[in-house]
């Protein structure tokens, strides 16, 4: 049984979510440095980022409900679409380009996508403060760590620490600046 303190915290989370994202809409330029632990190798990489809030019922959000299996749609009480291309910093190859779901239900983030796999993911988060979102991932071993924090209306940092087995792995910064 769900206790009301409980469903009050979920409520809140759920909310907290929906002005993080809404103030998170728009176009980013993500400025990323990854660290591969423990050598200490860096990459270099620039994003532009384009986040979309999206709105309880949408189609996306339906979409997302279907790939995780879950039996009511609208347990998704919002979400984003993330949508990024990435060329490396030093040698000004294109990287990655693509688009990722994020839909909020509860204290759940469902994701169509993983940061190391296609396959639909969830992620249990909290706010340690109204403008830091914190993620813990979990799948194929691996634990992926990140804090999202809105500083102002224009920038935002990021910070993921990938680990696998008990070891870190990897180290990625991000400063994104409002475009």
């Amino acid at each position: 049984m769900t206790s009301p303190q409980q469903l009050t915290y979920t409520r809140e989370a759920s909310l907290l979510a929906a002005e993080f994202f809404k103030h998170s809409a728009g176009k980013w330029r993500s400025e990323r440095r990854y660290y591969t632990l423990p050598a200490g190798e860096t990459k270099e990489m620039v994003s532009i980022i384009t986040i979309q809030f999206l709105e309880p019922g949408c189609a996306e959000l339906e979409q997302l409900a279907q790939l995780h299996q879950l039996d009511d749609a609208t347990v998704l009480t919002c979400g984003a679409q993330v949508s990024w291309e990435s060329t490396n910093s030093v040698s000004g190859k294109k990287e990655s380009k693509g688009t990722t779901l994020f839909g909020v239900g509860g204290t759940t983030l469902y994701r169509d996508r993983g940061f190391a796999t296609t396959k639909p993911v969830t992620a249990e988060y909290y706010f340690s403060n109204p403008q830091t979102m914190c993620l813990r991932t979990e799948y194929k071993g691996s634990v992926f760590e990140e804090e999202l924090k809105l500083i102002g209306s224009n920038y935002r940092t990021r910070q993921t620490i990938i680990s696998r087995a008990g070891e870190q792995q990897m180290i990625g910064q991000y400063l994104e600046k409002r475009l």
